[in-house]
C-alpha cells in the first residue's frame, strides 16, 4: 500500500522578489523550502501564508529580521530528512553519513539537481530578479513512503 504524497516547494534567491508565477506554483505545498537570500520579512510572510515555510539566512540577509534565521536546517518530510543551506562551497558534513535523502541550496542561481552517492543535490535556481540569461526557476520534491522524486519548474516570466 501507498503513503500520502507530501508536495515540497523549494524555492531559493529571491532578493526581495515574489513573483505572482512563483506564488502561484507554490500553492498545493505541504511545505516550502527557502534556500536563502530571500530578501525581506514580507516574501516568508507571503509563504507561510500557502504553507508551513523553512528558510535558511543566504549572503544578503542581513537585515536585523534575518538574524533569526539559520545558516543550515535540517527538515523532516515523513521519513526523509533534507538538509537546507544557501551555499553549497560550505557544506561541512557527508550527507549520506549522516542520513539526509537531499542537500537543497542555492546561492548560484543556476538550476540544477544531481545525485551522489544516493542524495539529491537540488538547486531550484533563482525565483527573483533575472541574473544574466539564467532561468527564473523553481522546484518542487514529492515524498511517497520513502521515496523522493523531483520536478524543476521554469517560471513564464
Amino acid at each position: 500500500m501507498t503513503g500520502t504524497a507530501i508536495t515540497v516547494g523549494v524555492i531559493s534567491d529571491t532578493h526581495g522578489l515574489l513573483r505572482p508565477e512563483a506564488l502561484d506554483a507554490l500553492k498545493g505545498s505541504d511545505l516550502i523550502v527557502h534556500a536563502g537570500d530571500v530578501g525581506s520579512a514580507e516574501i516568508l510572510e507571503q509563504l507561510r501564508a500557502i504553507a508551513p515555510t523553512f528558510a535558511v539566512r543566504g549572503n544578503v540577509d542581513t537585515g536585523a529580521w534575518a538574524k533569526t534565521l539559520p545558516m543550515t536546517d535540517v527538515v523532516a518530510v515523513g521519513p526523509l530528512h533534507l538538509y537546507v543551506l544557501h551555499d553549497l562551497a560550505t557544506l561541512d558534513l557527508n550527507p549520506r553519513a549522516a542520513g539526509f535523502a537531499a542537500v537543497i541550496h542555492g546561492h548560484s542561481h543556476r538550476p540544477g539537481v544531481e545525485t551522489r552517492n544516493d542524495v539529491l543535490y537540488l538547486n531550484p535556481g533563482s525565483a527573483g530578479p533575472r541574473r544574466f540569461t539564467l532561468p527564473i526557476a523553481m522546484a518542487k520534491l514529492q515524498v511517497v513512503d520513502d521515496r523522493l522524486s523531483h520536478e524543476m519548474i521554469e517560471l513564464r516570466v
